[in-house]
């Protein structure tokens, strides 16, 4: 190349590098926000959810777009993350949206219902099954969007001071059991009560409860539950796959450039990941601890599940005649549902059944 075409090729080259570099730097602002959990941070994974999403976020924006976490209680209380969010006292939440079926029962759906989806299917109908249309149309009333981030997987059915064989002795029991689950307990007789994480554990010591569901057993073990009630139950049959969401406020938002609404999208993605192997890493370990303390592991009879899917088809009925949100979403999850577990049948729970019969002939 001759000297003269050279220069003018560098020169060119460092005009377009002038005018792209301000253009890089003005999409790549400085942003500083604050998140409040639903969660103590002694939970460290359920917690941690949280600041995976803060991590890959600041990771992925050389700290530029920041993230700020606050544990349950530390700007709001855990049960009001939420709203928290809706009114911009912060930017963002991590939360489950079945804590919040007191402003319309239509949110559990996005979380977990009795008798639901699994942690995979729940994670399939989000993302290829219209449930993350059909949420976010939902969560936009108020004034936030959603993005999976965490499923803890089949949590466990609580626990008990004494033991549950029939439906008849769960009559009159005091349970901390949040959300719409609650309501379908009540119809077999339970008496809910929706307490947050940290405040479970003196209720139970102090008898002002009978029994205590909260996640599994890596985050029971932590909590204490085992000192207090001797048996413990699964599955948490109103619990099957529990997707924990990050809310952001809508209009901060649709504030953020593209390309930093796509990277706290991806992350949340990848915290959705993360949350759920991990459980699946720690609970075994925690299970095995806990039965080597004592812990009495018991299944709840077909009897009580019998009775709690026909109340629970009962109160799907009620809400429908009268919240169209929640009759739209419910019958869309249940065709998925259906779908989802003739597949299941075929091949997953099949494969799974014979794996587990061989586990136990060693």
């Amino acid at each position: 190349m001759k000297r003269r075409d050279f220069l003018k090729v560098s020169a060119a080259g460092a005009a377009a590098t002038a005018v792209a570099s301000p253009a890089i730097a003005q999409s790549s602002p400085e942003v500083k926000w604050r998140l409040t959990s639903s969660f103590p941070k002694s939970l460290d994974t359920i917690y941690g959810g949280g600041e995976q999403v803060a991590k890959y976020v600041a990771e992925m924006t050389d700290n530029k777009f920041q993230i700020q976490v606050f544990a349950a209680g530390e700007v709001v209380p855990g049960l009001q993350a939420l709203d928290a969010t809706s009114n911009n006292t912060v930017e963002m939440c991590h939360t489950v949206a079945y804590y919040y079926v007191g402003k319309d029962p239509t949110f559990a759906i996005f979380a977990s219902v009795p008798f639901g989806l699994n942690a995979r299917q729940q994670n399939s109908w989000w993302y290829q099954g219209g449930g993350e249309q059909l949420g976010n149309d939902f969560f936009k009333k108020h004034g936030v969007i959603g993005f999976p981030a965490g499923n803890t997987g089949t949590q466990m059915g609580g626990w008990f001071r004494k033991e549950i064989k029939t439906v008849a002795d769960l009559s009159g029991l005091k349970m901390r059991i949040g959300g719409i689950a609650g309501q379908v307990l009540q119809k077999v007789g339970v008496v809910p009560q929706q307490l947050a994480g940290g405040d479970i554990y003196p209720a139970l010591e102090k008898g002002t409860i009978d029994a205590a569901e909260w996640v599994g057993p890596y985050d029971d073990e932590k909590l204490g539950f085992a000192k207090v009630a001797k048996y413990y139950y699964y599955p948490g049959f109103w619990e099957g796959g529990p997707m924990v969401h990050a809310f952001a406020n809508l209009e901060k938002f649709n504030a953020l450039p593209k390309n930093y609404q796509a990277i706290l999208t991806n992350a949340c993605a990848h915290t959705n990941t993360w949350m759920t192997a991990r459980y699946d890493m720690q609970n075994p370990t925690a299970l095995k601890r806990l039965v080597a303390g004592g812990t009495q592991l018991r299944p709840f009879t077909n009897e009580v599940l019998e009775a709690c899917l026909k109340s629970t088809n009962e109160l799907w009925s009620e809400i429908s005649g009268k919240n169209p949100d929640f009759k739209k979403t419910i019958e869309a999850m249940q065709a998925y549902r259906s779908d989802q577990y003739l597949w299941w049948q075929v091949a997953e729970y099949t494969n799974d059944s014979f794996m587990i019969r061989s586990r136990t002939r060693g």
